[in-house]
This record gives C-alpha cells, structure tokens and sequence, in this order.
C-alpha cells in the first residue's frame, strides 16, 4: 500500500508475528517467493498456486492435487472397511444413482 493508511492496515489486519517481505515483479509477471518462507513452508519448484484478489489484497494459497489426496483416502476406507475394490466400485455406483435421483428425480 502507498498511502499513509499503511500503518494503520498493519495495525489492524497484520499479526504481530507475520513475516513482511518485499517483492518485486519482473518481466513476464514473475515474481520470486522469498528463501525464508520457500524453506519455513516447504515450496519446492513446480508447486502450484491459486492466486485470490481480495479487493486488492491478494492471497496466495498452495493448490493441493485433489486426486492424489482422494485415491489415498478411498484405499484407507477400503481398507477399514475389509471391502474388495469390485464392492467398493459397486457402492459407489449405487451412491451415483442415489445422488442423481435425488437431484433430478425418477428421469
């Protein structure tokens, strides 16, 4: 922010313990995520970000693959449930069949 509401911001909406970097944006929009908290959050190269413009406060968040996560979670209920992959994929079908009718009715 460049105006004098700046401290005043900070007061307000900045915790005491947040880190304050400056970044500078190159060529092609590319900026460069400072060492401390590459290190202090575990950003490798190639990680994805979503980029949210909040009224002119942009939030970066890490974009975690969804179907990485879901795989996993799917063979930890599979595996809980002593359920073969064949039952697992049929209560699935089931459960689709469900969620379909009570969406759009008996069509």
């Amino acid at each position: 922010m460049r105006y004098n509401a700046e401290n005043q911001y900070k007061q307000k909406y900045v915790q005491e313990d947040a880190m304050e970097s400056a970044i500078q944006i190159r060529k092609r929009g590319v900026m460069t995520i400072p060492s401390e908290l590459r290190e202090k959050y575990g950003i490798q190269e190639g990680d994805t970000f979503q980029l949210v413009d909040m009224d002119g406060i942009f939030v970066l968040t890490p974009m975690v693959p969804m179907v990485p996560e879901l795989a996993r979670e799917i063979e930890r209920f599979r595996r809980e449930s002593e359920a073969s992959t064949d039952e697992l994929m049929q209560g699935m079908r089931k459960e689709r069949e469900r969620y379909y009718k009570e969406k759009y009715g008996n069509t």
